[in-house]
């Protein structure tokens, strides 16, 4: 008698082999029912409501808003600057005049603004009171025409 020429080996690639072609039918049978082709524009369309927002349904002729071209602002705003007070006061609350920068104290928000030796007109130590004005730095508010109060 002669022994069967299949081995474990050649069963199992028999078996993968059958496992990747019922693999493969099953897709080609989801796509052929999942796919666009054939269906009606209406199907396709895709509307934005008075939100914005995607919908299936056409907007109400009701709820459409007229919008002149001009309102629309394209574009980076135009520059407002801020109103603010001119000249502020304030206290000294650090001041290293090795390395030429402090920071004082507003009395009136009592926020922390940053000053630098360019901007002083005399020189300062800590709890000095100063008035100057404000710009906007890199990293927040800075001082400029600071002048001691005597």
């Amino acid at each position: 008698m002669g022994r069967s020429q299949e081995t474990v080996a050649k069963k199992e690639r028999e078996k993968t082999k059958r496992r990747k072609q019922q693999d493969k039918q099953e897709k080609r049978q989801e796509r052929k029912e999942n796919n666009s082709y054939g269906k009606r524009l209406d199907d396709m369309m895709a509307y934005i409501d008075e939100n914005g927002n995607n919908s299936d349904t056409p907007p109400d002729p009701k709820k459409i808003k007229e919008i002149k071209a001009e309102s629309i602002q394209i574009g980076v705003p135009s520059y407002v600057p801020e109103e603010r007070e001119v000249v502020r006061k304030g206290v000294v609350t650090f001041f290293n005049e090795a390395k030429g920068y402090g920071f004082i104290n507003d009395l009136q928000s009592q926020e922390s603004v940053f000053v630098h030796v360019n901007q002083l007109t005399e020189p300062l130590r800590e709890r000095d009171k100063v008035t100057f004005e404000t710009e906007r730095g890199h990293k927040g508010l800075t001082a400029i025409k600071v002048q001691k109060v005597k």
